[in-house]
């Protein structure tokens, strides 16, 4: 199939000598590519601090209307978030289509968005970042981007009433329905959630920057210990490919259990309002037993992207659960690997030597509650045998005169249940 064609783009930056302004306009190349769009040009300017008015000083401006002029690129990314009246200022200066760095977020996050909760999340979002910058100039665009769901569009004028006035007001409605929309599915998932724990599963949460590779060390996980009938998840080299929250059961050969789920991925300067919206989704790594921190080895900005999921994790609340770190993508580097120091893996999702290793990690940090005890079982309550069969790591089994005798390690919850039949050596 032939792939739709890239459109170009201007981008620009202010330098005001932070120590990250390099990572963040490659990270802007980067997010400009996934939203299918291909940077033209690069402009930056080194300014203490933005032009209020403008972002750029005054010189820059004519400088990049000179260009949208000459070049007939009329689309300018921005590598900040910018109030109305900037974006208003640049696009009149300029005479182009201005996208800050935060309306960019939410146009991927709006072509990626596949499931009902999450298509509802980024509308949310995108109606919460727009209804401040309403203006007339901007009105049929908004039509174009918000007016097909969530509580109707904005064609309707009322007589007397400002265009700009009537589309604050339909957005208002729009987020009142999405937010009572959101709630129904959120309590649906909280709903799902306490189901799972009920069961008794300790669950294990892979969070981190997107297109870490998270999804690839999910689906290895699944192909090796999931249910045969579990699904992969999508994978594709680009930022933002997954956006849906993904749960799966493996299932070890000593027959224990977790829930893995592999959580939407994060990017510095994620919009507030994507965080906010998508509070529920995450809510899978708030109430996890365990956090695996995927972190890309083989990118140099790697500790710029470590301190960006905490950053985020700590926004929405994530603060006191066990993590540890996985470096994906060795076999990207000159690295020895598989290789361990504590709570720091260093491997690769391709390598099963690898998966060996975080398998083992894992199980150390969420099977600590499990006991090893020895049990006779009357011959009349063999239903308890098959339970343990299939729910236990059974290490040794002896029929005696009076029933079954096992040697088992159990969870503890399991443990307290058949402790009738529990028998000292």
């Amino acid at each position: 199939m032939e792939e739709t064609p890239r459109t170009p783009v201007i981008t620009i930056g202010l330098n005001a000598g932070q120590a990250t302004f390099n990572y963040s306009m490659t990270e802007l190349r980067n997010l400009v590519e996934a939203n299918n769009m291909t940077v033209a040009e690069e402009i930056q300017q080194s300014l203490t601090k933005p032009n209020p008015g403008t972002y750029f000083g005054t010189g820059k401006v004519e400088e990049l209307a000179q260009i949208v002029a000459d070049d007939g690129v009329d689309i300018i990314i921005v590598n900040d978030e910018l109030t109305p009246s900037q974006i208003r200022n640049l696009e009149n200066g300029t005479k182009a289509r201005i996208i800050d760095r935060t309306g960019l977020i939410l146009e991927i996050f709006a072509n990626r968005a596949q499931s009902r909760e999450a298509k509802l999340q980024v509308q949310l979002a995108m109606l919460q970042y727009q209804l401040p910058r309403l203006h007339t100039s901007a009105s049929q665009r908004l039509d174009q981007q918000t007016g097909s769901g969530g509580g109707g569009g904005f064609t309707n004028r009322g007589s007397g009433e400002s265009q700009t006035e009537m589309s604050r007001r339909t957005i208002q409605r729009s987020i009142n329905h999405v937010n009572h929309e959101l709630k129904e599915i959120t309590q649906a998932a909280a709903t799902q959630r306490q189901q799972r724990e009920r069961n008794e599963l300790p669950s294990v949460a892979l969070v981190g920057y997107t297109n870490a590779g998270k999804s690839t060390l999910m689906n290895a996980l699944v192909r090796e210990f999931g249910k045969s009938e579990d699904k992969q998840v999508f994978v594709k080299d680009m930022l933002f490919a997954t956006l849906d929250t993904s749960v799966r059961q493996l299932v070890f050969p000593d027959q224990k259990k977790m829930l893995l789920s592999d959580t939407v991925g994060f990017v510095s300067q994620l919009p507030t309002q994507l965080v906010k919206a998508f509070r529920s989704t995450l809510a899978e790594a708030a109430s996890a037993d365990l956090l695996v921190q995927v972190v890309d080895y083989a990118d140099p900005n790697r500790e710029a992207m470590m301190a960006t999921t905490e950053k985020t994790l700590e926004e929405i609340g994530v603060t006191d659960v066990p993590m540890i770190t996985v470096f994906n993508k060795a076999d990207l580097t000159e690295a020895s690997y598989p290789s361990r120091v504590g709570d720091q893996l260093i491997l690769s999702a391709k390598d099963s030597d690898s998966i060996a290793m975080l398998v083992k990690a894992m199980k150390e940090k969420v099977f600590h509650n499990y006991v090893t005890a020895n049990f006779l079982v009357p011959f009349s309550d063999g239903e308890i045998v098959s339970y343990l069969n299939e729910n236990a790591n059974v290490l040794d089994t002896n029929y005696e005169a009076e029933g079954t005798a096992l040697k088992v390690e159990l969870q503890q919850a399991d443990f307290d249940r058949f402790k009738k039949f529990v028998v000292t050596e």
